[in-house]
């Protein structure tokens, strides 16, 4: 990896920063369905949190990113106001999108947070339509599409990634390789023991990353991110990790393999960061721990505001869903 950019000591406090905010914003949500708070289906990020924090500190909010059910770390990485976030998945009318979309549906286009979609695969196609865009309108916007393990086996992403490497767009392809696709493991599923090495037959670049890593995730996104603007076409990003949680939260996970789960405990990427981060000198303890409070202020105050706030009325019920009954 050492022909690509490294993040200095400013960079990876940003990089933290983002992260630590996914991090407590995830266990937050655990912490208010289990109390019987919220009711929604919920697919934690627990455990991917360098990922989106390493790229995102490399784009703008003109640039777009695409994101599965599986996507609160992307959205708030990308800046993803917490009032918003909450109110959505709350309900409330003050939501993102009214209260209506809820969980799986989280959009702010303010912060170039296109679409979320609960179909896998399908922010691949959808990320082409907005690279092409943006290539018609040359301002060097970049599209990131990200998606699991799973969905690199739908015919709609090998698709997808054929059209963007043929007209060159400026879309890079993120695939979060979890180790599990729901509830089935990479080796039960796929032959091939990299999904990147499939970007050779598009004559895409391809590359494997520890996605845990922050030099490692850094250096290949913003590798990949300059080339896109630069005009250079796509890139496909393999970015290995492990989900701390089950799929869906509420389920056991007994079908993860107990050895590769301890393992992973072993290698939460959120206090080794921190950790290197004060052994450094980049940050001190206290700075961090200043940080990390009034993260979880910010949490605090989103959460009470999202509550106070009422439910969508029964007139909005077609309200953005037909063409005329658009607000």
């Amino acid at each position: 990896m050492s022909n690509y950019p490294k993040p200095d000591g400013p960079t990876l406090r940003a990089i933290y920063e983002k992260a630590a905010r996914i991090q407590f914003n995830d266990e937050r949500v655990i912490k208010e369905i289990k109390a019987g708070k919220l009711v929604m289906p919920f697919y934690s990020t627990r455990g991917q949190e360098i990922i989106p924090a390493a790229i995102s500190v490399s784009l703008t909010d003109d640039d777009y990113v695409n994101t599965i059910y599986r996507g609160g770390h992307d959205q708030i990485a990308k800046g993803f106001p917490l009032s918003d976030y909450w109110a959505e998945i709350a309900g409330r009318v003050t939501g993102a999108c009214k209260g209506k979309g809820g969980p799986m549906h989280l959009t702010y286009p303010a912060k170039g947070i296109m679409v979320t979609t609960g179909i896998v695969g399908s922010t691949a196609p959808i990320a082409n339509g907005l690279a092409w865009a943006a290539k018609l309108e040359g301002k060097g916007r970049v599209t990131i599409a990200n998606f699991g393990d799973g969905a690199a086996n739908i015919g709609a992403v090998h698709e997808a990634m054929n059209m963007a490497a043929l007209w060159q767009l400026p879309v890079i392809f993120v695939c979060q390789n979890n180790a599990y696709a729901e509830h089935t493991s990479m080796a039960r599923s796929t032959r091939v023991d990299s999904y990147a090495k499939r970007a050779a037959g598009y004559a895409m670049e391809g590359i494997r990353v520890d996605g845990n890593d922050p030099d490692e995730m850094y250096g290949v996104a913003r590798w990949a991110i300059d080339r896109a603007r630069a005009g250079e076409g796509p890139t496909f990003i393999e970015a290995t990790t492990f989900r701390f949680n089950g799929h869906l939260i509420g389920e056991a996970g007994g079908y993860m393999d107990k050895e590769l789960y301890a393992a992973s405990q072993t290698r939460d990427p959120m206090p080794i960061l921190r950790r290197r981060l004060v052994e450094e000198g980049i940050v001190a303890a206290g700075e961090l721990d200043a940080l990390d409070a009034s993260i979880r202020a910010e949490i605090d105050a989103a959460v009470r505001t999202a509550y106070a706030a009422d439910y969508p009325d029964p007139s909005e019920l077609k309200v953005d869903v037909l063409v005329d009954a658009i607000a």
